[in-house]
């Protein structure tokens, strides 16, 4: 994968294949630490220690229809080619807790992508899931919980194409907000 939002798509959507329903998206930059962190908890299914020591390997995959499973194992590895670390913690009817650091300014570093589009897609094409995203950099942060929009919205769901724009246009205009001048 060639941008972060696209592995935090893959996790998170790992998430909803393990039946949570709540996932919780963190991406967190501190240019004065020169830190960034992505961290994405649900409480789907978990996994089991085996399952956990397995997942950061290319050739394990729980699916049927192909022997490989390269999301996690590509997420581990840019974390770790920056500098950073990767952390899988799990635990069999409870959930899941991924998280990568980053050494922000690193070379290897890949670009954070499209934010925006990644949690769009997550909120619309997952509305029977609930989804907490919290985008912070350094001293400005904000969070979007899809709780508080069906609390709002009632029976009207986030693929009407009104609702669906509203929401992209919430998250661009906060993400842009909160970023300001700080390449991420």
């Amino acid at each position: 994968m060639t941008e972060l939002s696209l592995n935090i798509l893959d996790v998170a959507e790992n998430s909803v294949k393990a039946g949570a329903p709540l996932t919780k998206i963190v991406v967190k930059a501190n240019t004065n630490e020169n830190l960034l962190t992505i961290t994405i908890d649900d409480n789907g299914c978990g996994m089991s220690e085996e399952q956990v020591k397995k997942v950061t390997d290319p050739f394990y995959t729980t699916r049927t229809t192909r022997k490989v499973g390269l999301g996690v194992p590509f997420f581990k590895e840019a974390a770790e080619a920056t500098g950073g670390s990767f952390l899988i913690v799990s635990k069999q009817g409870v959930g899941t807790t991924v998280t990568a650091s980053f050494v922000l300014n690193h070379i290897d570093r890949m670009p954070m992508g499209d934010l925006t589009a990644t949690m769009h897609t997550l909120i619309t094409m997952h509305e029977e899931k609930d989804f907490i995203f919290t985008y912070t950099v350094n001293d400005n942060s904000f969070t979007l919980d899809t709780r508080q929009l069906k609390e709002i919205l009632g029976e009207i769901s986030f693929k009407e194409f009104e609702v669906s724009n509203y929401i992209k246009d919430y998250l661009k205009e906060n993400i842009t907000s909160v970023t300001g001048e700080v390449i991420i």
